[in-house]
């Protein structure tokens, strides 16, 4: 494993203030890329983000940046962690400027709306001959913040990858598990946000725990399906990056997407939704993208499928409901470690 002294976080949201704190606390350099120079000046200056994380303490190691090429130069690890919709261009600019021994480990959950590609797909794109890796698992920024333990996945193919980013974002509240599955863990932190938006809905309609429960089991399952079809292995979607992050952004108000969802629920449009909200919800975009492919490929996913028509066609929010109870599928368990097949 490679001794690492100098680490870039590109993006200055929540999840990004939180990465750089953490490595800075473990004696690395940090150099934190951030769109705008004000929040830039705030974090040099008063220590603190104050759009994303108001009075959290950010270390005297972390230097932020709006300039993406004193940013990353000489970054021998680079987390990435902006919106999807911006993720390449923002990619694109940096490769420019990266060593070409430098890893880069995304922190997005999503998809590219054009291409289907997963953010590490666009990593190896802009940036060829980079190391890369993914880390993505239950990980509310403002719990991270308050110490609150939690766990996260990198996962990658290069054990080296795997290795740095578990000894720079080690931490007593902060366990790092490591993955070779990276399509599957990345997967599971994209579609986890279409199933947060369902139990937003649920919860604003008044349905209780066992709704809850029954939307979770069933969106796992769905998660499952769709990865295995994709190439990933299913039994992924039973760790952190799959179950663990789906409880979490199923359960709390914490959870943009879940805020999204119980806002339909209310009522609202999407629109009005996502301006309450006030930052990217992943899961509007991504419904549509997934139940657009599972049509494609031929994957049974009722639920996916049935927000896709909700806030992209306008249909009833009953239909969601509807499509879990009238479903066809009556199997419980429909992956079994070592077996080769789907049950049907």
């Amino acid at each position: 494993m490679q001794q690492i002294e100098k680490v870039a976080v590109v993006g200055g949201g929540s999840f990004g203030t939180v990465i750089a704190n953490i490595s800075a606390r473990n004696g690395c350099g940090v150099n934190f890329w951030m769109r705008s120079d004000e929040l830039a000046w705030y974090v040099n200056h008063r220590r603190e983000n104050p759009q994303y994380l108001p009075g959290y303490e950010i270390n005297a190691r972390v230097v932020a940046t709006d300039d993406m090429a004193a940013a990353v130069a000489d970054a021998e690890l680079i987390f990435v962690a902006v919106p999807s919709g911006s993720f390449r261009a923002v990619v694109r600019e940096m490769a420019a400027h990266v060593r070409p021994d430098a890893m880069l480990v995304s922190g997005t959950k999503g998809i590219e709306a054009d291409s289907f590609l997963l953010m590490s797909q666009i990593l190896r794109q802009e940036a060829p001959a980079a190391r890369v890796g993914v880390l993505s698992g239950p990980n509310l920024a403002r719990e991270i913040a308050a110490g609150h333990l939690t766990g996260t996945v990198i996962a990658s193919g290069d054990e080296a990858v795997r290795e740095t980013v578990r000894a720079v974002l080690r931490s007593e509240s902060f366990r790092v598990y490591i993955n070779d599955d990276m399509l599957g863990v990345e997967l599971g932190g994209s579609l986890k946000n279409i199933y947060a938006i369902i139990a937003g809905i649920a919860a604003a309609l008044g349905m209780g725990h066992n709704t809850n429960s029954m939307l979770v089991t069933r969106a796992l399952t769905e998660m499952a399906r769709f990865g295995r079809e994709l190439g990933a292995d299913p039994m992924t979607f039973l760790g952190l990056s799959g179950v663990g992050d789906l409880v979490v952004t199923s359960s709390t108000p914490l959870s943009r997407n879940y805020r999204v969802g119980f806002a339909l629920g209310k009522g609202k449009s999407i629109e009005a939704a996502a301006a309450e909200v006030g930052q990217v919800a992943e899961g509007v975009n991504t419904v549509k993208l997934i139940a657009e492919k599972a049509d494609d490929l031929g994957v049974y996913m009722p639920l996916a499928q049935g927000l896709y028509r909700i806030i992209h066609q306008r249909e009833s929010i009953t239909s969601i409901l509807s499509s879990l109870m009238l479903s066809e599928q009556a199997l419980d368990v429909e992956f079994a470690a070592n077996e080769d097949k789907t049950l049907r």
